[in-house]
C-alpha cells in the first residue's frame, strides 16, 4: 500500500502542479480557455487508465512464460522511465512553470486544439508513467487490495493537495516534496527493478534462479509483505537479485543526493 500510495501521490502532484501553472496564467494574463485545458487533461487520464486496462487484461490472456517475460519487461520499461523522470524533475523543477507559460504562448495563436494539446501532452506523460509503473508495482505483491487502497488514497491526497495549492489555502515547498518522494520512488523502483529480474530468471532468460542469497520462508507475514512490496527485499530472494538491487540503489542515490558543481 506504502509503495503505490507514494507513487500516485507523486505523480499525482506533479500533474496537479502542471494543471495549476496553466490555469494560474491564463487567469493572470486575462485568457479564457480554461475548459480546453480541462478537456486536454481529461484526454490524458482516459489515455492513461486506457493504458493500465490493457497491461493488466494483456497479462491475463498470457501463458505462464509469457506472462513472466511481460511483467519481466514492463517492470524494467517502469523503472527507466520513472528514473528519467525523477531526475529531470530535479534538473528541470526550476524552470517548468516558465516553460509551460511559454508553450501556452506559442499555442494562443492555434485557438482551442493548442491549449488542448498543451494540457494533454504535459499531463500524459505522468499519467502513462503513473500506470506502467503501478502495474509493475502490483506484480510485486500476492495481494491487489492493499495497493489498490494506497493507489485510491494517494491519488486523493495529491487531487486536495493540488486544489488547495491552486487556492492558496495550503503552502507546500515543493522542492523538499519532490526531493524526499524522489528518494521514496528510487527505492520502489529498486525493489521493482529486483522482481523484474525474478521473472527473468524464472522464465530461464537469466542464470541463478536458484542461487539464493536466502530463502527463509514466511512469505505471507505483514513484515515480509511490506518490505517485499516497498524496497524489494523479501524473505526470498537470488544473489543476482540482491545484487543489481543494491548497486542500482546505491548508484541512483548517490547521484540524486550529489549536490550541483556551482558554475
Amino acid at each position: 500500500m506504502l509503495s503505490t500510495f507514494l507513487i500516485a501521490l507523486r505523480e499525482g502532484m506533479e500533474a496537479a502542479l502542471i494543471v495549476s501553472i496553466l490555469l494560474a496564467y491564463l487567469k493572470r494574463s486575462e485568457r479564457p480557455g480554461s475548459r480546453y485545458i480541462w478537456i486536454g487533461v481529461i484526454a490524458a487520464l482516459v489515455l492513461s487508465f486506457g493504458l493500465g486496462a490493457f497491461l493488466s487484461f494483456t497479462s491475463t490472456q498470457l501463458s505462464v512464460k509469457g506472462e513472466q517475460i511481460f511483467a519481466g519487461t514492463t517492470s524494467v520499461a517502469a523503472v527507466v522511465f520513472v528514473v528519467g523522470m525523477v531526475f529531470w524533475m530535479k534538473r528541470s523543477a526550476r524552470f517548468i512553470s516558465k516553460q509551460l507559460q511559454e508553450k501556452v504562448d506559442a499555442s494562443i495563436p492555434l485557438g482551442s486544439i493548442g491549449l488542448i494539446s498543451v494540457a494533454f501532452f504535459a499531463v500524459v506523460r505522468e499519467g502513462l508513467e503513473t500506470a506502467l509503473f503501478i502495474y509493475s508495482n502490483f506484480k510485486t505483491v500476492s495481494s491487489d487490495t492493499a495497493p489498490s487502497i494506497g493507489l485510491v488514497l494517494g491519488l486523493f491526497a495529491a487531487v486536495s493537495l493540488g486544489v488547495l495549492t491552486y487556492r492558496k489555502s495550503v503552502k507546500i515547498n515543493l522542492g523538499t516534496f519532490f526531493k524526499y518522494t524522489g528518494i521514496a520512488l528510487l527505492i520502489v523502483a529498486a525493489g521493482v527493478l529486483s522482481h523484474a529480474l525474478h521473472e527473468f530468471q524464472e522464465f530461464g532468460a537469466l542464470p541463478g534462479a536458484h542461487a539464493f542469497a536466502w530463502n527463509i520462508g514466511g512469505g505471507g507475514s505483514f513484515i515480509a509483505t511490506v518490505l517485499d512490496g516497498t524496497i524489494g527485499i523479501s524473505t526470498s530472494i537470488t544473489w543476482l537479485q540482491l545484487a543489481v538491487w543494491a548497486l542500482f540503489l546505491g548508484t541512483t542515490l548517490r547521484i540524486y543526493l550529489r549536490k550541483p558543481v556551482a558554475a
